[in-house]
């Protein structure tokens, strides 16, 4: 057996545990006395179970931002600023690193870079003699016309992703939500427009959208042959590979008002090292190989979805992934940062579900508007233990 051992948690796509699985050839080259192994959780774990509870388990986490509110006030993770040089500081795209500096630390690195950008089925798409959609008026011309044929647009609207669409319609139009608790989260005007916006893109999308998350939607629209286009999704890159059966393409969000496609929400990924490592040495070895250039076009080299820029502007993986890079740079550039305080998860599980509904018809808008604002008056009382 290894001496030193390092124990990681991901989540369950080849997006996310392929290339991590891939890069430890090299990895374990340099550093032949460090085994690291790694496991898997489903998307929803990955969402929503507590960091601190798996920094009790796992040496490596690879998490997403919300949790930096928490991860501060607990201390479940090490602080990695001695690890951010420079050079490192410029060299991922979009805001990706400032997703995970919270309270003047920085609690994780970018492996993954990805936000809500639009996607369409090419093939069913070049039947309409048209473009992907820039605005949401372009979109709602392409749903009219999809519709004459039997054909329909997609979105992916299951709980915390009704939420991320309507965190992006508010940013998109350049009122975004409030990231402090103790600020009015949004007026009622601006979340009617953003809400009226997601029901009529609904118009055109088969019922079965409610029930998608993003890796579901990505699903259905290679399976099917009746969604035509997507405007709002967390890009999974992978789906625009050769090996897919349909290979999707991806594009900039469509603006609600103009073509502008600011204010996506931004996603992606960190690696985090848990404050219980036992070394840390070995820890942080692994982080900076993570962060190094070659690891992460070798990242896009086995389905992942590189964080660095340089990653996004080499031509060989702008090829692999169909364009999407260069595709949906401007929204990438132009993305909003959620919340991230300690006590916002809760407002996120409960906040994706009331809007859900409400889609569903089954919670009034005023009915949403009061409940939501009051679950963002309260989350920050609402704090998961170490």
């Amino acid at each position: 057996m290894n001496g030193r051992q390092l124990r990681g948690m991901t989540w369950g796509h080849r997006r996310a545990i392929d290339p991590l699985i891939a890069t430890l050839l090299e990895f374990q080259r340099r550093y032949p006395d460090i085994a690291v192994n790694w496991d898997a959780r489903p998307l929803h774990g990955f969402e929503f179970t507590p960091v601190g509870e798996l920094a009790q388990k796992y040496d490596l986490i690879i998490l997403d931002h919300p949790f930096c509110g928490d991860i501060a006030r607990t201390g479940a993770l090490l602080p990695l600023d001695e690890l951010i040089t420079p050079a490192l500081e410029r060299a991922f795209v979009g805001p990706s690193l400032a997703t995970y500096r919270y309270d003047n630390r920085i609690w994780a690195l970018p492996v993954d870079a990805a936000c809500q950008v639009a996607v369409a089925r090419p093939d069913l798409l070049a039947k309409f003699d048209r473009p992907a959609p820039a605005s949401w008026s372009e979109m709602q011309q392409l749903g009219e016309a999809a519709q004459r044929k039997g054909q329909k647009l997609a979105i992916g609207l299951r709980g915390v992703h009704s939420l991320m669409t309507f965190f992006t319609a508010c940013a998109n139009l350049g009122r975004p939500c409030a990231t402090d608790p103790h600020q009015k989260l949004i007026d009622r005007d601006t979340a009617r427009e953003a809400i009226d916006a997601i029901k009529a893109l609904l118009a055109f999308c088969p019922r079965e959208a409610l029930d998608w998350n993003s890796i579901e939607l990505h699903d259905a629209m290679v399976a099917r042959d009746d969604l035509v286009f997507c405007p709002a999704v967390y890009c999974y890159a992978t789906y625009a590979e050769a090996d897919i059966a349909r290979p999707l393409r991806f594009s900039n969000l469509p603006g609600l008002v103009d073509s502008n496609p600011r204010g996506s929400t931004i996603g992606g990924t960190g690696l985090g090292i848990s404050a219980q490592v036992k070394d840390r040495d070995a820890a942080f070895a692994y982080a900076r190989y993570l962060m190094e250039s070659a690891a992460q076009k070798a990242f896009a080299a086995h389905h992942g979805q590189p964080a660095r820029i340089d990653s996004w502007e080499d031509p060989a993986i702008g090829a692999r992934f169909g364009g999407c890079y260069a595709d949906t740079r401007a929204t990438m550039e132009a993305c909003w940062i959620r919340p991230r305080y300690s006590g916002y998860l809760a407002f996120q599980a409960a906040a994706g579900t009331l809007i859900e509904q409400h889609l569903r018809g089954e919670v009034a808008f005023d009915a949403l508007f009061d409940r939501l604002s009051a679950l963002h008056r309260t989350s920050a009382g609402t704090r998961p233990t170490a």
